[in-house]
């Protein structure tokens, strides 16, 4: 005898039921919120960089170092704008 717990059928059918509620209740963000958030992401990135590049480059400017302190700030600037992006996409 088949019941609804063995029934393949039925089985798919009440996933693809849910599927559908679950749809509609969350829908699709809006293009607009897509680029908004990609915006956001680029920026998290590329404003610690700057900032770190830019202070590297004043650290070497007033020590003569050639460009020791702008590069080690870039990357520690980018590597934290990197994380911070990550950490505020596992968020939403």
């Amino acid at each position: 005898m088949m019941t609804e717990k063995n029934d393949p059928l039925a089985q798919s059918a009440k996933r693809a039921s849910q599927l559908a509620q679950h749809k509609a209740e969350n829908p699709e963000p809006s293009l607009g919120a897509r680029l908004a958030q990609t915006g956001v992401v680029g920026w998290m990135i590329v404003t610690p960089a700057l900032l770190g590049a830019w202070l590297g480059r004043w650290l070497d400017h007033h020590t003569h170092t050639g460009v020791l302190f702008s590069a080690a700030f870039l990357l520690g600037g980018a590597a934290l704008g990197f994380w911070s992006a990550w950490t505020w996409m596992h968020k939403k």
